[in-house]
């Protein structure tokens, strides 16, 4: 049997949440040495375990608050656990904050080179991919604007055109395809369509229901750090509708 691709055993993520306030930096530093600051745990993931194998099209449900982007970001090993231990095997592409590696003085030709080396592709393999970047995005009229005079959409149109022009062990999605109109949605949509089909195992998180029913073949529900529920996607999305929430 086959290694899984992704595994947590036991993932906590815990942040201190300072219960007072404090005038200054001075006071913040004395308070600090002496012991006397009050703090309480604050648990954004809480004893998590999860199993994914190659080709799963994994879906993250679950309300504002509940862990989710938390999860993608230890998943990606953009934060470090607090306790737990995480395995990932192959390349990941993490489509998370789209944009947040761009300088919005520079243009969106020199970001995508910029946001391309940040993801460890070469110049040269930028100049191969520069066309087809470009033409996915659909910002040939702007390549040579500042990014400060774009959309915060057409940004991440760019972050995610960059992010996708491979083909990854692991994709990890969250909130992209709700940025757009929706003909660019569908255009995502069949874009990580097409990595699903190369067996590419992919961790998507969205505030529509029925990308994740459609999408994946298994899913969570999160609440206040924990998993509540798992299962099918189908299963899971029915469950989360049963009990009258929001997908929010």
């Amino acid at each position: 049997m086959d290694e899984p691709i992704i595994q947590l055993n036991n993932v906590s993520v815990v942040f201190d949440l300072h219960k007072e306030r404090v005038s200054g930096l001075k006071e913040y530093i004395i308070k600090r040495l002496k012991r006397e600051l009050k703090s309480e745990k604050f648990y954004a993931l809480n004893g998590i375990d999860l199993s994914l194998s190659k080709g799963d099209i994994f879906g993250i449900l679950g309300n504002n608050g509940a862990g989710k982007s938390t999860l993608l970001k230890v998943i990606a090993g953009i934060l470090a656990p607090t306790g737990g231990k995480i395995v990932t095997r192959g390349n990941i592409a993490p489509l998370i904050e789209l944009g947040a590696g761009f300088d919005m003085e520079l243009t969106a030709r020199e970001n995508i080179y910029l946001n391309g080396a940040i993801l460890g592709y070469s110049r040269k393999f930028i100049d191969s991919k520069f066309e087809d970047i470009v033409n996915f995005a659909e910002i040939h009229e702007f390549l040579d604007v500042p990014l400060k005079n774009y959309s915060s959409g057409m940004v991440a149109r760019i972050g995610f055109s960059i992010a996708t022009i491979t083909e990854p062990d692991i994709l990890i999605v969250d909130e992209i395809l709700s940025v757009g109109d929706y003909r660019f949605q569908k255009k995502c949509e069949e874009r990580i369509k097409s990595m699903m089909s190369e067996d590419t195992t992919v961790i998507l998180v969205s505030h529509q229901i029925d990308q994740i029913r459609n999408m994946c073949n298994k899913a969570v529900l999160l609440d206040k750090g924990k998993i509540i529920y798992s299962g099918t996607a189908e299963d899971v999305c029915d469950y989360y509708i049963s009990l009258g929430q929001e997908v929010v």
